[in-house]
Formats: structure tokens, C-alpha cells, sequence
């Protein structure tokens, strides 16, 4: 618009140089003697020169280059070549530091196994896990994948892959006395877990959470909490299946396991909630590690059994 606007000023202004021009010739012939012919073409080519330098400011294209679009969750990730995992590395086997500091675990191999699928590299974030939404919202990683139990809130929040493992969290002491055969029994003793864990959050989604609530103490890590209940500040901790006992296995087996447990608690992969393209090659490349007995055999060198699976939420 404001160029054709522009346009239209440079073409009325040549009209009024024209009749100018004619004007003044005109009025050169008719009266010579007042105006001097060569003072007329100067005042002329000063005319002339002044819409020579109207500025064209907005002619230089017809439309404004268009933005560009905004790339997928999954092109984003191809456009970089990188998938930034985030991940609590002390939550073994699922993600966690061996003695020599390197990362392991089964998260960690399913992973290493997806990227070489999806042809991108693969690398891990140790992260807040209290900060892990902000840490993803804000891009710093690409997705959360370390024992990252499937909720309502984070299926709102996130858009999370198939469930790709079952676990559950149980009750576990060194005492043999501590006896939890219901959930009711917990509120005989002090119990130690970890901070926004799905421990905090099965325990808190309880209609009997009120029983044994002032109870509950909760640790940076089940690492802490497990030392804590060795010490005997807590009698027992409620912590996830398959960490309880992977850590019960490198402690010679002190730890019992009591008989009430918590239910289901499946395991999926969180992402961005726009990034749903993203999410779907991921479902793609577990069937795949599925399908050719790569989960299998990652499987059962952590825990020593075929646990993996592929569920989706309407199945």
C-alpha cells in the first residue's frame, strides 16, 4: 500500500511538472522580457531533480519475504542431528553413574539403541528432576527418559510416548520386624522416600495418605534415604520396584520387602506437549528394538528378565 501510494505522488508530481513546463514555456514566449529564458530551465531542471529524489522506500519488493515455518518436534531434532535427553542420574539401573562417574543403565542403552535408529546422537542431561517441565519447556532438553512415570497431570503437561515398562512402588526395611501388610500399617512407622518421586506421588494420590503423611520424610535422593534408614532414622522407605531392588542386589540382599505395594506404575518417554511428531518416532524405533529382540537383550542384562513392553493408553 504505501508503496503505490508513493507511486501515485511520483506520478501526479511529473503531471504537475508537465503542466509546469508548459506553463513556463508558454510563459516564456509571452513574456520574455520579465523572465529569462534561462532562468526558466533552471527553475525547471530543479523541478525535475526534486522528484528525482522522492524517496522509494517500501518499492523495493511487492510482498515482504514470508517467515519461515516453525519446524516440528520431530525436524527439529533431524535440523540438529541431537537429541538431548534429560535424566536423574542417580536412579539406577534406569539412569545412573557407575564407579568410574560414566553414565549406564537401561534407560540409558534403550536410548543409545533409538538413536542409532533415528540416525541422530544421542546425549544425556543430568537434570533437577524437581525442574524437569522447566527444563524441557524451556528446550534445554528435547525429552525426559529415566524411570518417568506416566500421570494425568503429565500426560496434560507433556506428550509422552507409548508405556514401555511396568513397575510398582514397595515398602522395603532393613528390619525384619517392620511389617507392612496394608497401606494402613504404614502409619506405624517413619518412612523415608524420594522428593517428587512416584513414591511422593502414589502415596499423596491416597485416600489414606492422611494416616501416615506426618510420617513421610523425603530426601534429595533414595540414595540418602536408604543411608538414613540405615542409620535408623526411618524404618522404612517406599521407593520404585525396579530401583529397590537393583540397589538390594549390589547389598548383599539385606533389604526385605514387605508385602503391600502400591500398584502399577508404568514407565513412558516425556516431551515437549507440541512436540508429538517427535514422539511418535520414538514409539516407532521401541517397536523396532522390540520387534528385533534389542529391548530384550538390554532387558535382561539389568534385571535379569524380559520386562519390556509397548502399551498404548486406550489398549
Amino acid at each position: 500500500m504505501r508503496c503505490c501510494f508513493v507511486a501515485a505522488n511520483i506520478i501526479l508530481d511529473k503531471e504537475r511538472i508537465s503542466l509546469g513546463y508548459y506553463a513556463l514555456a508558454d510563459g516564456i514566449k509571452m513574456n520574455t522580457q520579465k523572465t529569462s529564458k534561462k532562468k526558466s530551465l533552471m527553475i525547471l531542471l530543479a523541478l525535475i531533480l526534486m522528484i528525482s529524489i522522492i524517496p522509494m522506500t517500501g518499492c523495493g519488493g511487492a510482498e515482504e519475504e514470508a517467515a519461515p515455518a516453525e519446524l516440528t518436534g520431530w525436524e527439529y531434532i533431524q535440523d540438529k542431528g541431537e537429541l538431548i535427553v534429560g535424566l536423574d542420574d542417580s536412579f539406577a539401573p534406569m539412569g545412573f553413574r557407575d564407579e568410574s562417574g560414566n553414565l549406564v543403565g537401561f534407560d540409558v542403552d534403550m536410548a543409545n539403541a533409538v538413536g542409532e535408529i533415528l540416525g541422530v546422537t544421542v546425549t544425556f542431561q543430568p537434570i533437577d528432576w524437581d525442574s524437569k517441565q522447566l527444563e524441557l519447556d524451556s528446550k534445554r532438553i528435547d525429552c525426559i527418559w529415566n524411570g518417568l512415570s506416566v500421570t494425568p497431570e503429565r500426560l496434560e503437561s507433556m506428550s509422552m510416548s507409548k508405556m514401555y515398562l511396568n513397575n510398582c512402588n514397595i515398602v522395603m526395611a532393613f528390619n525384619p520386624e517392620v511389617v507392612v501388610k496394608t497401606e494402613a500399617d504404614l502409619a506405624n512407622y517413619k518412612i523415608g522416600t524420594q522428593a517428587d518421586s512416584s513414591a511422593v506421588t502414589v502415596m499423596q494420590a491416597s485416600e489414606n495418605y492422611d494416616l501416615y503423611s506426618a510420617n513421610v520424610s523425603e530426601y534429595r535422593t533414595f540414595d540418602e534415604a536408604i543411608l538414613d534408614m540405615e542409620a535408623g532414622r526411618v524404618d522404612c522407605i517406599v521407593v520404585d520396584q525396579v530401583l529397590g531392588e537393583y540397589k538390594n542386589s549390589k547389598m548383599d540382599n539385606r533389604l526385605i520387602t514387605c508385602d503391600f505395594n502400591f500398584g502399577d506404575d508404568f514407565f513412558a518417554i516425556g516431551c515437549r506437549k507440541a512436540d508429538t511428531t517427535l514422539t511418535d518416532k520414538l514409539n516407532e524405533a521401541l517397536q523396532t528394538l522390540i520387534d528385533d529382540g534389542t529391548a530384550a537383550e538390554i532387558s535382561n542384562a539389568w534385571f535379569g528378565k524380559d520386562i519390556v513392553m509397548l502399551k498404548g493408553y486406550d489398549e
